[in-house]
């Protein structure tokens, strides 16, 4: 076993239920059960479940959180009502991203963010440096286990086991309720697959029984675990990014297609460079690509075009199980980034002909 990786609550659980166990993000993590196609299609057909207790979540709360939030985050958080959820990015003061996040808005004075699991020091300190305001912060990532339930069969599976209409469960928004004969738990309509669904936020001290509770109430419904392999093709499919591949410290967020998380209607930190460069316009641009050769792409494969210069590169790729084809997210210069433009990906020193799509990939 590496040193200084962290188990999440359900480790040996997942052990014993054949889960592969590997090191990411600072924690071991189930990357299959049975294989990543089976996984993947039982969460775009039916419904899956992701023990992805890694993430991390912080409370900001007091008369100044707002404040606070608004300073850190890219997106304008004076929008959202109460039990109400927006993606965002906290923006760094050389143009790049330090991380990308959801705000959970409670009330007015209450909210809870939700980070990425490698970035949880990161991001602590980041918002800890800059509360100058003096907004109380908690940090709850090592008390907290998240599970999302996925899938179009989801809110039919688990029905049973609250009181909550989770049919009644907002895209992007969440509630408190009871659930598996818990109380306090939170339930929010949420997800990294584009496959419907919800995520559940449970003490990890009622970890193990919740989740057996969701498999005793799925089982009529096939629900099975699924790991990050299915994880990361269903995320490619709808164009979701990921941290630390295709966006980090250096990638704009109007680089990364993130445009619309960025608000200018208010100031927060590095507004006016990414300001300036919205006026300017970006010279690169995060696309979405599908191949028209056969090949598979792979993160840092280099973006070429029909001459073989070099235009880019990507940052994520795969065999898409449901298009069955090659899919990606890169970088390309803005000269290509439209949709229909025709580009290149080296493979094995081959340029295969690839066309940039509108994302999401996976078409309705």
């Amino acid at each position: 076993m590496e040193e200084n990786v962290k188990k999440i609550q359900l480790n040996d659980l997942h052990i014993a239920l054949g889960g592969k166990m590997v090191p990411f993000a600072g924690y071991y993590m189930p990357v299959r059960y049975s294989s990543d196609k089976e996984e993947h299609f039982c969460v775009r057909d039916g419904v899956g479940v992701f023990d992805v207790s890694h993430m991390g979540e912080f409370l900001v709360e007091g008369p100044e959180a707002l404040n606070l939030i608004q300073k850190v985050t890219s997106n304008d958080a004076s929008k959202l009502v109460d039990f109400q959820a927006q993606y965002s990015c906290f923006p760094n003061e050389t143009g790049g991203i330090v991380d990308d996040l959801i705000v959970y808005r409670y009330s007015e004075e209450k909210y809870m963010l939700v980070v990425n699991a490698s970035n949880i020091e990161k991001d602590w300190n980041w918002i800890n440096q800059h509360n100058t305001m003096g907004a109380r912060l908690t940090n709850l990532s090592d008390e907290l286990s998240l599970f999302a339930v996925q899938g179009p069969k989801a809110v039919e599976a688990v029905q049973s086991l609250t009181s909550v209409d989770l049919k009644g469960v907002k895209f992007y928004h969440f509630t408190v309720g009871d659930f598996a004969g818990k109380q306090d738990v939170i339930i929010s309509g949420t997800g990294y697959t584009g496959a419907g669904g919800f995520e559940i936020y449970v003490k990890n001290e009622d970890a193990e029984e919740v989740w057996n509770a969701i498999f005793e109430a799925g089982k009529d419904f096939d629900i099975k675990p699924i790991g990050l392999g299915a994880r990361d093709t269903l995320r490619m499919e709808m164009g979701y990014c990921l941290y630390g591949n295709d966006i980090d410290d250096s990638t704009s967020p109007l680089e990364a297609g993130l445009g619309w998380i960025t608000k200018f209607t208010k100031d927060f930190i590095n507004a006016e460079a990414l300001k300036a460069q919205k006026e300017a316009g970006v010279t690169r641009k995060l696309v979405g690509f599908v191949m028209q050769e056969k090949g598979i792409p792979r993160g840092h494969y280099p973006i070429v075009d029909a001459a073989g210069e070099l235009i880019g590169e990507v940052t994520s790729g795969t065999m898409s199980p449901s298009m069955n084809v090659g899919i990606g997210l890169g970088y390309v210069k803005i000269d290509f980034a439209q949709p229909g433009s025709e580009i290149y990906i080296q493979i094995r020193n081959k340029n295969l002909k690839a066309q940039v799509e509108k994302l999401p990939l996976l078409k309705g």
